[in-house]
């Protein structure tokens, strides 16, 4: 599991990061709040312990912007404000929960497992998304159109992940370099072009209605029919 602490204040970040690398946690550390955001933004992280007082941007603004932009990460609030008001403040902006300082650090490991294992369940629970009559199950790793079994390869499959998630959204071919193949350098490889065209006789070509459409100097979308 891959945690973003932020935190300016030197050796409580120091502290934190140590001690949760301990407990076999990955740990990445962010001093201010524009750096938090720009992290969360280029590295997929399983959980934020987000402190409220930090420069550049307030981890109050830095928890709504991640709340809108990344819905089910969960988010552990740290604060020396320990009135209700702070607290009540800090859970309205989006925080799963909420420690004051100073914490036992034990304590901050328990609230943090407890986040992880909701969100595990969470993720468990909507591990099927769905476009109509298309239906991609994330666990089992199969896909479906009106109920007929497709077969994709793995790069495949990513790629419609890829789409379903941004399901009515139109993502660039260079959205989807960067986040299937990992990539923003391959710029003259028609790689894209090639795998929406191996998606598109699966889960298109046999069927009559169209989902996955072309807009032409933009990009793809996958959406439903009108």
């Amino acid at each position: 599991m891959r945690i973003l602490v932020v935190e300016d204040e030197p050796k409580l970040a120091s502290f934190l990061e140590r001690g949760l690398k301990q407990e076999g946690f990955a740990v990445d550390v962010a001093t201010d709040g524009l750096q938090a955001e720009s992290m969360t933004e280029e590295n997929p992280y399983d959980l934020v312990v987000l402190d409220v007082m930090l420069p550049t941007k307030s981890g109050l603004e830095v928890c709504r912007k991640l709340r809108e932009t990344l819905p089910r990460l969960p988010i552990l609030m740290l604060t020396a404000l320990d009135k209700p008001s702070a607290v009540v403040q800090g859970l309205n902006r989006g925080a799963d929960d909420y420690l004051t300082k100073p914490f036992q650090f034990e304590v901050l490991v328990a609230r943090i497992r407890a986040l992880l294992r909701r969100a595990q369940v969470s993720t468990e629970m909507d591990a099927k998304l769905s476009c109509a009559d298309l239906e991609i199950d994330l666990i089992a790793k199969t896909v479906t159109r009106a109920g007929e079994k497709i077969s994709l390869t793995a790069r495949e499959f990513m790629l419609l992940n890829y789409l379903l998630v941004r399901k009515g959204r139109i993502v660039s071919r260079m959205d989807i370099l960067e986040k299937v193949w990992e990539t923003s350098f391959d710029t003259d490889s028609n790689i894209v072009e090639v795998y929406i065209n191996f998606l598109r006789k699966k889960i298109d070509k046999p069927f009559a209605t169209k989902l996955l459409h072309t807009v032409v100097g933009m990009g793809y979308v996958l959406r439903e029919p009108d």
